[in-house]
């Protein structure tokens, strides 16, 4: 009986072993090769960089709210205009200031005039006090001439004592003097017109009212852009109610929340290069680490997390990052509030701290629009003071 040819051999099955050894070779070489790759680009590149997409724009939000209440009869700016500092905003009805600026005047300038009668008294009074010294030395020379002429019994006894009760009179009339005196004296003593007491006060109280005055107007702390206006025209303010805001965008920054695991290296003052969603990627911001969050986000959250509770899931936590970004390019592609960003961190330079080892030595941001209101009210009450006090003569006793 015949069987069937087995076609099979070892020679067929030898290039086909070969060529699947070949591929897994192959596919080992570009395994390793993407490997070492991999560990080249981490080693080099990778490892030196941290980036988050959970990044936005933050900046001051200057809220403009009223110190008196007032209503509203003027309104500077509307949202998205752009304002300067100092700049009015917003103007009350200035009746009821005025009034009582008015009457903070007139009652500065009755004070200045009754304590220059209060120096005038004291002089009046040291006259006086010299009168009634001189008529004592005069009685009591008339008494020690009487009593010589008594004792020789050229006069009568009577005569000797009227001249006795006349001495006694004129050193009363000495010592009433000399205490009238000493009240009015203690009143203006070591004081000029300017720091009396009574000067003093009514010139606080015609600079508060000075100051209720110029508050009716209300302008622009900072230069930026108006945004929430809430106030309208007859409108009652009350001291504190939010009226609008102005955002100073060429003073934004960006906030970026990295991971907790992302900030081992991360060091303030490290180069941050920041892309912004507005633009793309073809525009690129250059900015700096300015400080790291002394805490994470879920523990600064109005309602924080209970991790001591028993079905606790443990969550990678963020941290806020502040980057300071470059004013110059600001200006040439400028950014808003709340935009969402793309940065990363270069963590090659890793000298500077984790956190600030110094307090500030100034003022992070201020503002003078403020300071001539002061300064007007002041130069208002010298006005008074030297207009009331006889042409200042009294004022530099």
């Amino acid at each position: 009986m015949a069987t069937p040819t087995d076609t099979s051999s070892p020679s067929a099955d030898a290039p086909a072993s070969g060529k699947r050894k070949l591929w897994l070779l192959g596919l080992l070489v570009l395994v390793l090769l993407a490997g070492a790759g991999t560990w080249a680009w981490y080693s080099l590149v990778g490892r030196w960089h941290e980036s988050t997409d959970d990044a936005y724009v933050n900046g001051n939000v200057v809220e403009i709210t009223p110190l008196v209440t007032g209503t509203v009869t003027s309104i500077g700016a509307d949202d998205g205009d752009l304002v300067h500092a100092g700049q009015v905003l917003l103007q009350f009805d200035p009746a009821d200031s005025e009034v009582a600026l008015q009457s903070a005047e007139a009652k500065l300038a009755r004070t200045v005039r009754q304590v220059r009668g209060l120096y005038s008294n004291v002089d009046s009074l040291k006259a006086q006090l010299q009168t009634r010294q001189a008529e004592l030395q005069k009685a009591q020379q008339d008494y020690n001439r009487r009593k010589m002429l008594a004792q020789s019994g050229a006069i009568a006894a009577e005569e000797l004592s009227h001249a006795r009760d006349a001495l006694t009179v004129a050193q009363a009339a000495v010592n009433s003097a000399r205490q009238q005196l000493n009240t009015s004296t203690a009143l203006v003593d070591d004081t000029v017109i300017s720091s009396h007491p009574e000067v003093m006060a009514a010139a606080a109280d015609l600079r508060q009212a000075y100051l209720d005055h110029a508050r009716t107007t209300l302008v622009a702390p900072v230069t930026g852009y108006v945004a929430k206006r809430t106030v309208q025209l007859g409108q009652r303010l009350q001291p504190g109610i939010a009226t609008m805001a102005v955002i100073p965008l060429n003073e934004v920054w960006i906030d970026a929340n990295f991971k907790e695991t992302q900030l081992r290296d991360m060091r303030i003052g490290q180069p941050v290069e920041i892309s912004a969603d507005l633009y793309g990627s073809d525009v690129k911001y250059s900015g700096t680490v300015d400080s790291l969050g002394a805490g994470t986000g879920s523990a600064f959250a109005l309602l924080p997390a209970q991790n001591a509770t028993g079905n606790w899931i443990k969550i990678v936590q963020r941290v806020p990052v502040r980057i300071h970004l470059n004013a110059d390019q600001l200006k040439d592609h400028p950014l808003r509030i709340g935009l969402s960003t793309v940065v990363e961190v270069d963590l090659h330079d890793q000298s500077g701290p984790a956190l600030a080892q110094q307090p500030p030595q100034q003022a992070s941001y201020t503002t003078q629009v403020y300071d001539r209101q002061l300064v007007e009210a002041d130069a208002l009450i010298a006005r008074l003071i030297h207009d009331n006090s006889a042409q200042g003569k009294t004022a530099n006793r």
